[in-house]
This record gives C-alpha cells, structure tokens and sequence, in this order.
C-alpha cells in the first residue's frame, strides 16, 4: 500500500511556498536572501548606493521590509539613509527645501511616519527644521552648535564626560581661538566683546551675568575667524551654563569672583586687541583653570 506524501516533508509538493518571494519561497522577514537583505545592514548589492544610484534603488528594496505597527521595519533607516546620501552627494544643500513627507514616502517605498521619524532624528542633530504653513515645510538648515551643545549636555548629565574634560578641552580650543584673534583681529567680533564686557561690569545677577559670560568667550572664538572653533566653543558654554550658573548663586563670596572674572576678561581683551598672541593664551588658560577651580571643583 503506497502511504500519501507527509505535508511536512522536505521534498513534498504539497508543501505551500511560504509568504514572502512567490518564485522563491524565501520568507524576506527571516533574512535569508542576499536579494531582500535589510538596506540597514548594508549586506544587499541590490540596494545601490544611493548617492549613485539615487532613489529608485531605494525605492525597490523599501518594498521588501517587513511591516510593525503598519509601517515598513526598514523604512526609518531607509529613509534617514537616503536623505543622508543626497546631503552628502551635495543634492540638498543649506536651504534646500525637502519634498513633502506623502511624496517622499511614496518615492522611497516606505510609511510616511518612517520618514517624520527620519527626519526628527536630523533636526535633533541640528541639520534640518521644520516651519509650519504654506511655504514653509522641511528645510536644510544646518545648526550644529544646537546639536554638540545638547550631546555635550547629556554626556555631562550621564558622566559620560566630566567637568575637568570639558576644563581641559576648553583650555585647548580657547587658547588657540584667543591666539587666532590676536593674530587676526577681527573688528567686529572686537567691538561686541568690547560691548559685553561693558555690561558685565554692571551687571550683579548671576543668571544675565552667566549670559553674556558666554557671549563673551563666543566673540573672542568669533575674532580668529574660526566658525568650527566658535561653534565647539558656544557648545561647550551651553554644556556647563546651568551648573555654572547654580554654583555662581551658591558662592558665598559672589560679588567678588564677578569682579575677578571681569578683570581677568578685560586682560585677555586687551592682549587680543594688543596682537599679542602669547599673552592671550596664558590669560586665557589662567581664567578658565581660575573658573573651573572656583566655581565647579
């Protein structure tokens, strides 16, 4: 007596193909095809480089992820990828309005939320924003101060980094940022130090006084005409501006580190507008270890 063909059998014919790729069985949420590979772990040929191939191979390979919550699994790498790519390829430049999100969805093969999910994760990096009405949409727009100064707040927060790095990072840029401004003098970013200092000196609350502390040491970076060095130079500020400001309110002797912390200000202005570089960089260095031994030890 011939038995039927066990349904469970490896060579059966009764056996359905699973879902996935109809002509060959291979189920592309278990990740077993090189073809349906995740964009994300980059092990697909099929999906191109974007920045050569541009959107449409992008496009094909979003339509292989397997869906959570109705949206592609792939989708937010996908997406984040590709806007990446045409950043990178010079594409989208500063003030390059993006593509609505339903069309870049569409484009791409992926959920619309995937791509507000892409998108969320580079304003917060300080790359793109966002205005609401006609007109306005998602815009490059790159502002990376925010995003090192909320990292660097962060870090600090959970001891990834502490006071005395950031200490001794600070005495490294600002003395080559003061040693530039020397050299360089630049007249604007001069005569706003100038005009800060000036209100610092009247000025008795720690809060405001903090404020234009920082405003201060961003001038300075600003007259070597340096923007990378202004820009690590504000987010650093931010980075320590709270606990700075909480330990100016709890100094017992306040009124006097704000007239040291002036007077040592208009020493290292005076250097810089002097185009003595040396001079800058000691003062600068003495002012920031005499802060940090103050106020954060």
């Amino acid at each position: 007596m011939t038995l039927p063909a066990d349904p469970l059998s490896p060579g059966s014919s009764a056996v359905d193909p699973p879902a996935g790729d109809a002509s060959t069985g291979v189920d592309p949420a278990a990740g077993g095809s090189a073809a349906l590979s995740n964009p994300a772990a980059g092990g697909s040929a099929a999906l191109s480089n974007p920045a050569a191939g541009g959107p449409a191979a992008l496009s094909n390979a979003a339509t292989t992820q397997p869906t959570v919550d109705g949206s592609a699994q792939g989708g937010f790498e996908i997406a984040l990828q590709y806007l990446d790519a045409e950043i990178l390829a010079g594409r989208y430049v500063n003030g390059s309005r993006l593509p609505a999100e339903r069309d870049l969805a569409a484009q791409l093969g992926v959920s619309r939320g995937a791509v507000r999910e892409a998108i969320r994760v580079l304003q917060a990096q300080g790359i793109l924003v966002s205005g609401a009405g006609r007109g306005n949409g998602t815009r490059v727009q790159a502002t990376p101060t925010n995003a090192m100064g909320r990292i660097l707040r962060l870090q600090l927060a959970l001891d990834v980094v502490s006071f005395a790095d950031l200490t001794e990072t600070r005495v490294a840029l600002e003395r080559a940022a003061c040693a530039a401004a020397a050299r360089r003098r630049e007249p604007e970013p001069l005569e706003r130090a100038r005009q800060i200092q000036h209100r610092m000196r009247g000025e008795l609350d720690p809060d405001p006084f903090n404020d234009l502390d920082t405003q201060f040491h961003v001038a300075l970076a600003e007259a070597g005409d340096n923007r990378l060095m202004s820009d690590i130079t504000v987010a650093i500020r931010r980075a320590v501006q709270a606990p700075i400001s909480i330990a100016e309110h709890a100094h017992a002797q306040w009124a006097q580190v704000r007239q040291t912390l002036v007077a040592q200000h208009d020493a290292m202005l005076a250097a810089i507008c002097d185009g003595d570089p040396e001079l800058a960089t000691r003062l600068t260095e003495e002012h920031i270890r005499h802060a940090y031994d103050t106020l954060l030890r």
